[in-house]
């Protein structure tokens, strides 16, 4: 593995105990310069996993708590009066930050969701008519609880789509909850800084120049094709989709140390890149329930390149 990213991986994992393969696939979406949706039950330690990352590179990390009565201000700022100079000045949103954490972004109204897309896809806030670019680099980490789904609102496909990746944490195992109730889990270390945002830039210039061979390539392109042909979908991925996992995949080959891809990244990561984009038809339904049960019987059954 490559030496910095190992040296980011333990960092986090000290605070998020055996879920390296999930500190993994965060990394990737951070080297590819993509946002995260996180949707999983209460107390598996979503927020500490964003927080543990955005100390461990040094950034700045702004968390918002998505409510019914959030205000798209409250994101991306506004701008008022100042009573002293009678100038008009811009008071930045939670958005002004390195790392966001939008926690429980479902119970936030359209009208509130819809002012993370202009952030997540332009990297930018307009307020009465006046632009402003964020810091670099910039992630939005999204959280959304799976299982209670009253007063919630659904996000569109239109936003969904806009995260290059969907994760699940999941329960640790019994001997990994052991460890945190033997060690102590309020007693865990800070987590302490181990590279800069400079590194980070510098990582994703050398991801960004990881090679991809022509039969890579094509076999990223026939997953997609699967997800948009098969019978179990009635939306397949989008374009957006297949450059999601292009890119992805370089950044995985990169933490596994290597400056090619190889098939192996692209079926490592293309769960959590392509599955939150399909919509199921009622086979698919029926038969997987999920979409990314569906996904992993699409992906089992694209033929995998020889060379």
């Amino acid at each position: 593995m490559n030496e910095k990213i190992e040296l980011l991986i333990n960092n986090i994992e000290k605070s998020i105990i055996g879920k390296r393969e999930v500190i993994m696939k965060l990394t990737a979406a951070l080297l590819s310069g993509g946002h995260v949706l996180i949707e999983d039950v209460p107390g598996v330690g979503k927020t500490r996993l964003v927080t543990a990352l955005a100390k461990s590179v040094s950034g700045s990390c702004s968390r918002i708590q998505f409510t019914p009565d959030l205000m798209p201000s409250d994101i991306t700022g506004f701008t008022m009066i100042n009573p002293r100079t009678g100038e008009s000045e811009f008071r930045p949103g939670a958005a002004m930050c390195n790392f966001l954490l939008a926690d429980e972004i479902n119970r936030a109204s359209p009208k509130a969701q819809s002012a993370l897309l202009e952030i997540m896809e332009e990297l930018q806030i307009s307020a009465d008519g006046a632009t402003y670019k964020l810091p670099v680099p910039f992630m939005a980490l999204a959280t959304q609880n799976p299982v209670e789904t009253y007063g919630t609102y659904h996000l569109p496909e239109a936003q969904m789509d806009r995260f290059m990746m969907k994760i699940s944490i999941g329960y640790p195992e019994k001997s990994e909850e052991m460890q945190l109730l033997g060690g102590g889990f309020g007693r865990m270390t800070e987590t302490e800084p181990v590279m800069t945002l400079g590194d980070v830039l510098e990582l994703r210039r050398q991801a960004e120049a990881v090679r991809v061979n022509e039969s890579v390539k094509r076999y990223i392109v026939d997953i997609v094709t699967a997800t948009r042909e098969s019978d179990l979908t009635i939306l397949g991925a989008s374009p957006r989709g297949s450059i999601a996992l292009y890119t992805a995949a370089k950044s995985y080959a990169l933490i596994n140390g290597r400056d090619f891809a190889v098939p192996e990244d692209v079926r490592d990561i293309a769960c959590e890149v392509l599955a939150h984009r399909l919509m199921l038809s009622p086979k698919g339904k029926s038969s997987f329930g999920v979409p990314i049960a569906a996904m992993r019987h699409i992906l089992g059954n694209t033929p995998v390149p020889a060379e």
